[in-house]
């Protein structure tokens, strides 16, 4: 088993996660991250403004929407929603977000960054917790050891 960078152990030591950018089509990156906390035990809430059910659970349109406090976001929308995201997780207390991106820009937002230094939220840029939460698989090991020799996921 592979040590955790310091930023995605702490990130992963939370119980409870909601997941910004869930799509009604699964095949979307937030919806496998959501898969992958909810099947690795972490309580996990789907969060999309336009869907009342992703892969058979109960969908909910912001984080204000959530029935309990969460541990961290993982902000897996395009970047220009990703500000809005961070608005909501000051709003609601969570301490720790996580935006998606392997290549290219992902869900990162400078703005969003800079927003979560200014409320005091954690933030990790890059990566994904597919990249570190075990069981992982060869393709998120290989994209892992990649970016992290560009600086592009915590190491």
């Amino acid at each position: 088993m592979t040590t955790l960078p310091d930023p995605v152990a702490a990130f992963l030591s939370g119980k409870r996660f909601a997941v910004a950018g869930v799509s009604r089509t699964a095949a979307q990156a937030a919806n496998a991250i959501f898969r992958k906390l909810r099947d690795a035990g972490y309580t996990t809430y789907p969060v999309n403004p336009n869907a009342t059910e992703v892969e058979g659970v109960p969908c909910f349109a912001d984080l204000a929407a959530l029935p309990e406090p969460v541990d961290g976001v993982v902000v897996a929308t395009h970047p220009a929603v990703a500000m809005d995201v961070v608005r909501q997780c000051g709003a609601r207390g969570v301490p720790r977000v996580w935006f998606h991106r392997s290549f290219g820009q992902g869900s990162v937002s400078d703005a969003a960054v800079r927003a979560c230094a200014e409320l005091g939220i954690d933030c990790i840029v890059g990566g994904c917790p597919l990249m570190f939460c075990e069981p992982v698989d060869i393709g998120h090991k290989c994209m892992r050891w990649w970016l992290q020799r560009r600086g592009r996921v915590p190491r």
